[in-house]
């Protein structure tokens, strides 16, 4: 391992003293043997069901209980042992604790069909690997190779018949079929980010994130380790991609993650090296992105390690994770999306927050605390922005993923 690699990964950490930190995406935390190889139609799956009733309904309008989904890395001490499914209360924000799904190694980020019907996880490993689990019984659907190291993001294409990846460790990006069941098919491409040279500090390309702008004309991988955002079309019928334009950060900055503001003009960067976030404008036509100038995340100076930026669905507000400084910073959004107001931070209640997401409704944000091994959940003011955190955060054990449904 290099110089770069050791301040990218290792150093965090060692600034947070946990084994379980170490394993970020990026740093495979399991070994290449113990990666999920079982083909989609495999008989026999890791682990065939649990014996628990099917998943609550994950309608936006249900009054009762909801599905809380849970990723975790299993190969570090006090880590967990699978995908935990949870439930929570929409109202109050109290969660549940349910059962857990075995038999998958390092099952770190989550995302859901567009349908509900299927949920899929990477599986951080160092040979990674995508595994889909049907939800009404818990039954896993098999794994397929992402053909790459330490895969860290998993999303799917919003027609569903296509599941984009982002391997980490080798700087590459992944699609692959998916059928009518929600089982993933061999893969359809693979594409590694050779140019431009790594940023400063870096090795080499580290794709952290890959997911579709809301108009689904482009896919988008953002590249911490070439400071660089790609946009490729996709062909919907063969699932190969074809680049068509690059963003580039100021050097240096290690661009993490990307969410897009909901008129689709403007993104939002959380720059994870140099402690910034950027907004963004995007051409929906040609599917350019233009990378503003990094801005404060309101955690003083040197580096908190930004993790992950969301904005309300109504787009007059905006949250960035702040994993050093453990707390949420909050934005306004202003001028139709063409501008962050730094508001205030928010202590959020747990340690090093790896990843945000809202409810449904937008009404409560969840974060997942994988140092503290907790979920913290807040009330979100629909006038104000302000977070309110809704009762005791909730165990679980190296919580990098915290998925609402």
């Amino acid at each position: 391992m290099g110089r770069g690699d050791w301040s990218r990964r290792r150093f965090v950490a060692a600034l947070v003293g946990t084994g379980a930190a170490a394993a970020g995406c990026g740093e495979s935390p399991g070994s290449a043997a113990s990666a999920p190889t079982t083909p989609a139609t495999a008989s026999t799956p890791p682990t065939a069901r649990t014996p628990e009733a099917a998943t609550p309904s994950a309608s936006p309008t249900s009054t009762g209980p909801r599905p809380l989904h849970l990723g975790t890395y299993t190969s570090v001490e006090g880590g967990g042992t699978g995908i935990g499914f949870a439930t929570y209360d929409p109202a109050t924000g109290e969660v549940t604790a349910g059962r857990t799904l075995t038999g998958l190694g390092d099952p770190s980020y989550l995302a859901p069909h567009p349908d509900g019907r299927t949920l899929y996880a990477v599986n951080e490993r160092e040979q990674g690997a995508v595994t889909a689990v049907r939800l009404s019984d818990r039954t896993v659907l098999g794994s397929r190779s992402t053909g790459g190291g330490a895969p860290c993001h998993v999303s799917v294409h919003p027609d569903g018949r296509w599941l984009l990846s982002a391997n980490y460790g080798s700087g590459s990006v992944a699609v692959h079929p998916i059928d009518d069941t929600g089982a993933i098919g061999e893969r359809a491409d693979l594409v590694t980010h050779s140019a431009p040279e790594p940023g400063p500090g870096q090795e080499g390309p580290h794709a952290h994130q890959i997911v579709t702008s809301p108009d689904g004309g482009h896919v988008l991988a953002v590249d911490l380790g070439t400071d660089t955002v790609y946009t490729y079309r996709l062909d919907e019928r063969t699932g190969k991609l074809t680049e068509v334009a690059q963003a580039h950060t100021r050097p240096g900055a290690g661009p993490r993650h990307l969410t897009f503001h909901p008129d689709g003009r403007y993104a939002y960067l959380a720059n994870e090296v140099d402690n910034t976030v950027a907004v963004c404008t995007y051409d929906t036509k040609t599917g350019r992105l233009t990378v503003g100038e990094g801005q404060s995340t309101g955690t003083g100076p040197g580096t908190s390690y930004p993790a992950q930026i969301l904005v309300t669905p109504n787009g007059s507000y905006a949250y960035l994770a702040n994993r050093g400084h453990n707390s949420l910073t909050r934005y306004a959004v202003e001028a139709d999306g063409a501008r962050l107001r730094l508001l205030d931070t928010v202590p959020v209640s747990g340690d090093f927050p790896r990843q945000i997401a809202f409810s449904p409704d937008g009404a409560l944000l969840f974060a997942a605390n994988q140092r503290s091994s907790t979920v913290s959940v807040f009330r979100v003011d629909a006038d104000s922005g302000e977070l309110r955190l809704a009762g005791k955060p909730f165990a679980s054990p190296v919580a990098v993923c915290a998925l609402p449904l």
